[in-house]
């Protein structure tokens, strides 16, 4: 039978590794378990034990049939916004609205889709979801790096698990904080009611996000984030958990989007990393999308490109 093979690189130790594996992945603790005793499970290319431990810079791979897994999805042609490519990656901004792989209710129109019809192969290292390295929510645009082959995605995946890899981000929201900048270290993890939400839980995910203001309209400010982890929905959890949601974001506290905004004012503008092959460091910006440079326009903001890469 075919398998794929889903590709992990640890962020944090582990007692067990079918646990962490079942946080981490879509897989059951019960299917972990029994692909790790058929074999198919693998900790820095050995087999293990539904009881091994899990230390931080650990390799996984797990080894999942395609009756599990599916099918890949069918490539569609659907337009890209490029901002780097070679033979080993590629760098992109992505719209706001587009998802990045399929899953239920959304198993066409993705990223992936669109990747497959532009680069026909990817890396294989996730699964059903070639050349994914990292993921933005759906309502969220800016900058990914994906992967062209396996070297490169086990080479980046690593830097955004050690955290070398650095991703920055502009958002709205709503408030005027006290201070210029500021630190929000609370674990995240799911709603313990609404499972389709994240929230800021005591047993959550260790998760860090670094603020600092670049410009205040008095009801709303506009922030530079920094994420030193990254948790699903993390920037919008926890700038909720401090009572200054992003605007245009009705799933954690905001109201209905304002401003000529079509959705969450969040934008990853800024993704650094070292390439794979050569290890060169590499920085990538991108500018905000028109909807967000139009909400600042209407706030009265002062800044220019000069002085900010995202506009």
């Amino acid at each position: 039978m075919m398998t794929e093979t889903i590709l992990l690189i640890a962020e944090t130790d582990a007692a067990r590794i079918d646990a962490y594996l079942a946080e981490n992945t879509e897989l059951s603790r019960s299917k972990l378990s029994k692909l790790i005793k058929d074999g198919a499970v693998l900790k820095n290319d050995r087999p293990c034990k539904p009881n091994t431990e899990v230390k931080a810079g650990d390799s996984m791979r797990i080894l999942v049939p395609m009756a599990d897994t599916g099918a890949l999805p069918e490539p569609e042609d659907i337009p890209l916004d490029i901002v780097y490519e070679d033979d080993d990656l590629a760098v992109l901004n992505k719209p706001k609205g587009m998802v990045v792989h399929p899953a239920p209710g959304n198993e066409s129109g993705t990223l992936v889709n669109a990747l497959l019809y532009r680069f026909g192969t990817l890396s294989e290292a996730n699964g059903p979801r070639p050349g994914i390295v990292h993921r933005i929510d759906r309502f969220t645009s800016g900058l990914l790096v994906v992967a062209k082959n396996d070297v490169a995605h086990e080479a980046l995946s690593r830097q955004f698990a050690d955290h070398s890899a650095h991703r920055e981000y502009v958002c709205l929201v709503h408030g005027n904080l006290k201070e210029d900048s500021g630190t929000v270290n609370a674990p995240i993890g799911r709603h313990h009611t609404d499972r389709k939400r994240m929230a800021v839980v005591e047993n959550g995910r260790h998760a860090v996000t670094h603020w600092h203001v670049a410009e205040r309209f008095g009801t709303e400010t506009l922030l530079d984030v920094a994420l030193e982890t990254g948790r699903t929905h993390q920037i919008r959890v926890h700038m909720a958990y401090i009572k200054h949601p992003i605007l245009g974001d009705e799933v954690y506290g905001s109201p209905a989007p304002k401003l000529g905004l079509s959705g969450q004012a969040l934008h990853g503008y800024r993704l650094t990393f070292a390439h794979p092959a050569t290890g060169e460091t590499m920085t990538f910006t991108a500018p905000v999308p028109e909807d967000f440079r139009t909400a600042l326009k209407r706030l009265g903001s002062t800044l220019s490109p000069e002085s900010v890469p995202y506009l």
